[in-house]
């Protein structure tokens, strides 16, 4: 009797030591924040109303600019920025695409489509940190809200668009108020202020220096809440940008029925990239008009695609691709009905390498140099830092590489 009480008590001893040890390891594990401000152009912290990104840039890293994947839209990068992954590899190509062998489409706002996980081809980050016993949290993100459990998040809110900033920010806040064992690591947090006034007013609105005030308080409040709650030091925040914004008008309007109305064929998508599906019989007929009328766009058939752009290999990019140089829109239909409902003086979607392309990259906290400024980073590359960061092994099939981001860690 004797020897089984003290076999009891070594049993209870060792699994109180075992929680111990396994509550102290979680709790040496970082944490990181990763913040979007959606259409954030790289240049909005140089006006001068951003207090909070540049004590972000003093205490921690700033790069020149973020550069986005091509098309430079909110969802393709939002989903390269979280796999890694240029948009051929991971799926979602356009923020509106068909799939001509299902008949479906995938159009940003359609709740079904958004939701449906075949369209998301790359692991997202949370799915590789989920599965090596890192608990997760997406406060918004495309392909977070993905209908099959062991794809999503161990928290996620469903995306809300009216959701107030400030009641996003408590409730991550909330998270990390959780008992430790049920505490998420890793959090991202969505805000898209700057690309809705970005296309509604343009970038060199006075509205969209409100737009850029509002997050900028935000982040302060964000930093404010860690402090409270004693997670500052140890919380690893890091601000990003999917693209910025170009200025538009009706008076840069390419309207491409002008050159193929004689031909039969069918578009997807308008403005800065053009996509264009027709009968093989029609295709060269099609590309050799466009292209003898090139002026402030330039069009190419899909294997032709310039390498630099990676987006030919992929089974529902169109035949013919047409891109409008930044500020110009393409468009399809009779001129005056064109104008008549144009209404936007922003917009995005341009070639990656144009510099109002490009977003912002801010980064501190224990992981991060102090007062590092580095030139342009890409995008793709943001996959595997996060997998340093959390000490994980990332996925080994990304475009993305550590060796050109790593520099900015601490040694």
């Amino acid at each position: 009797m004797k020897n089984k009480k003290t076999t009891w008590i070594i049993i209870a001893f060792l699994f109180i030591f075992a929680t111990n040890i396994f509550a102290a390891n979680s709790s040496d594990k970082p944490y990181v924040i990763l913040i979007s401000f959606d259409g954030f152009r790289w240049d909005y912290p140089h006006r001068g109303i951003t207090p909070n990104l540049k004590k972000m840039a003093e205490n921690g890293v700033t790069a020149l600019s973020l550069q986005p994947v091509f098309p430079s839209k909110t969802f393709p990068n939002h989903y390269s920025i979280i796999t890694g992954l240029y948009p051929v590899n991971h799926g979602i190509i356009h923020n509106d695409f068909y799939d001509p062998f299902s008949d479906k489409r995938y159009k940003v706002g359609k709740k079904e489509a958004v939701r449906n996980a075949k369209w998301y081809q790359g692991e997202a980050f949370w799915e590789t940190a989920e599965r090596q016993e890192i608990i997760t949290a997406s406060y918004f993100w495309p392909g977070s809200e993905l209908n099959l459990k062991y794809r999503q998040p161990t928290y996620f809110e469903y995306y809300d668009h009216d959701r107030p900033y400030e009641k996003r920010i408590a409730d991550v806040i909330n998270w990390l108020m959780l008992p430790e064992l049920k505490r998420p690591h890793f959090i991202t947090l969505y805000f898209d202020a700057t690309d809705t006034y970005g296309h509604r007013y343009g970038p060199d609105s006075p509205e969209i220096n409100k737009a850029i005030q509002r997050l900028d308080d935000m982040l302060g409040l964000i930093i404010e809440k860690l402090d409270k709650i004693n997670l500052l030091k140890q919380t690893n925040i890091i601000v990003v940008s999917d693209h910025g914004m170009a200025s538009i008008d009706s008076k840069r309007i390419i309207n491409i029925n002008k050159f193929i109305s004689d031909f039969q064929y069918n578009v997807q998508g308008n403005g800065p990239v053009m996509m264009i599906d027709c009968a093989e019989n029609q295709k060269n007929g099609i590309f050799q008009k466009l292209k003898q009328n090139e002026d402030h766009f330039k069009v190419y058939l899909k294997d032709k695609v310039p390498n630099y752009f990676h987006f030919s290999n992929h089974p529902f990019i169109s035949p013919i691709i047409i891109i409008a140089e930044p500020g110009w829109s393409l468009m399809k239909g009779e001129l005056d009905s064109i104008i008549h409902k144009f209404t936007s003086k922003g917009n995005h979607g341009y070639d990656n390498h144009h510099i109002d392309m490009h977003g912002i990259f801010y980064a501190s906290g224990p992981a991060f140099k102090k007062g590092y400024r580095s030139g342009t980073l890409w995008n793709i590359d943001i996959y595997p830092l996060l997998c340093k960061i959390l000490g994980i092994f990332p996925r080994q099939n990304i475009d993305g590489k550590l060796e050109r981001i790593k520099f900015i860690l601490k040694e």
